[in-house]
């Protein structure tokens, strides 16, 4: 099963990420997630990957995140929802292997997943 990265090469943890997982000798799907989000079924994948809930994985200092999140009572689906809907609110990167993900913060938080 290929590795998979929620990119935004705009990023500097996003591209160091994928550097390092190209340094060693990894060439990974690149998903830039802001043009092309995960569905809600795979946004929910991941987060069981990451033992996370939304919150835990959403860029709080984000506009979308004071408009669509803050202070509303919302469920794990419907804030998967906004998240899908609103891709900068997902924090990256994000590398997937088979049935484990890590967020590349540091990047070298991704490496555990190599083995």
């Amino acid at each position: 099963m290929p590795v998979t990265i929620y990119h935004n090469p705009r990023c500097s943890k996003s591209r160091a990420t994928l550097a390092l997982l190209q340094e060693h000798g990894i060439t990974p799907e690149i998903i830039e997630y802001l043009k092309t989000p995960p569905s809600e079924a795979e946004l929910d994948r991941i987060l069981t990957m990451l033992g996370k809930e939304p919150e835990a994985v959403m860029r709080k200092g984000e506009a979308a995140f004071k408009t669509h999140i803050q202070g509303k009572s919302l469920s794990r689906a419907e804030t998967i929802t906004r998240m899908v809907a609103n891709p900068i609110l997902i924090e990256r990167p994000i590398v997937v292997n088979g049935d484990k993900a890590a967020i590349g913060r540091p990047p070298e938080s991704v490496l555990s997943l190599l083995d």
